[in-house]
């Protein structure tokens, strides 16, 4: 199959192929690495490649034999090393599959590697010293966003059509809404984060992916989603499969929207005239559309140092276990400085400040219920601003302690940390772009919990009324036409 062939499909579309015999998995995940080798040096994207082990049965699933990539932190894939782009961690090898690694061989996917991240994912762009920054394919001086920036520039450029990500504060929408994709952060508890872990960041963590089309993400959650035994809980399983939802009408929606983020971080231009064009396009589809004030629970300080003392506590216990498990230091030259800070942070966090910041989550997670009693979604930009510049988000990171720098990345992404703090299902979807540069601008779409459904009806929706999968970057693999 040729490059120019492979990228004209999604997931299942390649899926379907393999099913009628059409073309094979291992000819699929040829032309996945073909496309890997034409762009992969210029975005960085991706860690290591493997020759994969699984031989999916041809139609066993809506996803067999779809070449697939898995994001260096979170999954464990036994035999392979999952190194979370960090020095401390570099030769770490996973001794057995995760919960998750199992759904995803089940599903027929063919995992080949792992994608960059930044040091634990501990940021919003993907810059680690390790590996070195991942750039967006749509333009190279710009961040590919984060934590699962790798992820995002690698189904943006064209060598998979989906790729595992994750999301503890916006870390699967903030990719998604950089490289023009879409990504769906799922209800806490909707996907198994086991067995050695029963909640990620204390429930601020989940499972998902990034995909380019909207069938693609219904798909494979259909096919990860569901409690584990030992699972602490669990979100109610949807009436039907998320993949048929895709295709229902919403009906007229209530949306309100929040075209100003809590904490003071002002929607710069670009991005409010692209939500303004949202709200008109909403409207035209039949759904009202007004905009509104919404009670985060919590003072915004209050919020930050909340995430800061469950984040930073998280991180230092992380960073010990590694630490014991390969006989290495925890200093400077492991960890970055931003880590390095959050780290000596979280050892300083005491138990009642910890069990304070989880009352915090607590009433966050009710303040926005009470908003969905009235509405059905809530629409905000993704972020206020377009992507970033490289190497401009860590500036002065060495005189910030770990509560600064989870300030930074809050005040850079005020939009997405409250869903995770709230456990509710959040989506970018590339409804627009920036008239100017050319940039997607991704809009943030979030319902009540457990409600992935309603999101996934909204999304097929809007995919169909301003579709985007005809917008390709400037680095793209179909470009390459000798292969």
């Amino acid at each position: 199959m040729r490059i120019t062939e492979y990228v004209s499909f999604d997931a299942v579309g390649l899926a379907e192929l393999v099913a009628k015999r059409e073309v094979t998995p291992a000819e699929l995940e040829t032309a996945a690495r073909e496309a890997a080798q034409a762009v992969d040096p210029q975005i960085n994207a991706i860690v290591e490649t493997w020759p994969a082990d699984d031989e999916p049965d041809p139609g066993s699933t809506s996803l067999a034999g779809v070449p697939f990539l898995i994001k260096d932190i979170g999954v464990s894939m036994a035999g392979r090393r999952m190194e979370l782009g960090s020095r401390l961690a570099v030769g770490n090898v996973a001794g057995a599959d995760s919960s998750l690694m199992l759904r995803f061989r089940r599903a027929g996917l063919v995992t080949f590697g792992r994608t960059a991240t930044p040091e634990m994912a501990y940021s919003i762009t993907t810059e680690p010293m390790l590996h070195g920054p991942t750039r967006n394919p749509w333009n190279l001086e710009r961040s590919a966003g984060g934590s699962s920036g790798g992820a995002g520039a690698a189904v943006a450029a064209g060598v998979v059509p989906i790729a595992h990500a994750t999301d503890a504060a916006g870390s699967l929408r903030i990719p998604a809404a950089y490289n023009g994709l879409f990504g769906l952060k799922p209800t806490r508890g909707r996907v198994s984060m086991g067995p050695g872990v029963d909640e990620g960041f204390n429930g601020l963590a989940v499972h998902g992916s990034i995909s380019r089309t909207v069938r693609d993400s219904a798909a494979l959650l259909d096919r990860i989603r569901g409690p584990e035994p030992g699972d602490p809980y669990f979100a109610q399983q949807p009436s039907r499969p998320y993949s048929e939802e895709v295709t229902r009408h919403p009906g007229s929606l209530r949306i309100g929207v929040l075209a100003q983020a809590w904490g003071g971080r002002r929607t710069t231009t670009p991005v409010a005239e692209a939500l303004a064009r949202t709200m008109r396009l909403l409207e035209s589809l039949g759904h009202q559309v007004e905009e509104v004030k919404v009670d985060l629970g919590a003072d915004w300080e209050e919020f930050v140092l909340a995430n800061a003392r469950l984040s930073t506590a998280n991180l230092a216990a992380s960073a010990d276990e590694l630490a014991a498990a390969l006989d290495r230091p925890v200093d400077s030259s492991t960890l970055e400085p931003a880590t390095l800070a959050g780290y000596h942070y979280g050892q300083r966090v005491s138990g009642a400040q910890f069990v304070t910041a989880l009352a915090i989550r607590n009433r966050v997670a009710r303040s926005l219920a009470r908003y969905f009693d009235a509405h059905d979604i809530l629409l905000t930009p993704t972020l206020p601003e377009l992507p970033m510049l490289l190497g401009t988000y860590a500036e002065g990171a060495e005189a910030l302690d770990g509560l600064g720098w989870i300030d930074r990345l809050n005040d850079r992404s005020p939009f997405t940390m409250p869903f995770n703090v709230a456990g509710t299902p959040a989506m970018s979807v590339p409804v627009m772009a920036d008239a100017g540069t050319g940039l997607p601008i991704g809009m943030q779409f979030a319902a009540d919990y457990g409600l992935e459904d309603r999101l996934f009806r909204l999304a097929g929706q809007l995919e169909q009324a301003s579709p985007w999968s005809g917008r390709t970057p400037t680095v793209w693999a179909g470009n390459r036409t000798s292969h």
